[in-house]
């Protein structure tokens, strides 16, 4: 299993709009896809602004091109991202996960 991680920040005043947002659009998405396991979304303030952290879990490597493309260890952005994100991060970690 891999896990990908995504880190994006919002102004504090965007936070809870942004958490519904990524409840209605984002989560879904993922769900839909094959080869996808679960999620974690983790949120928090700090320095007011909003932190957002998404840890997905996939069957593979290959169920996360099918997601986000070719080239997957670039983050992937839905159109409405630039009414909240303060900045576009460019890259997503991935790990094996063994526990």
């Amino acid at each position: 299993m891999i896990a990908r991680i995504w880190h994006g920040k919002t102004k504090v005043e965007d936070y809870e709009v942004y958490t519904e947002f990524m409840i209605k659009t984002a989560i879904p998405d993922y769900e839909k896809t094959l080869g996808f396991v679960k999620l974690s979304f983790l949120r928090n303030i700090k320095n007011n602004e909003g932190h957002f952290t998404l840890i997905t879990y996939w069957k593979n490597l290959e169920v996360i091109r099918n997601f986000a493309g070719e080239d997957f260890e670039k983050a992937k952005y839905y159109p409405e991202d630039e009414h909240f994100l303060l900045e576009f991060e460019e890259h997503v970690e991935h790990f094996e996960v063994f526990a």
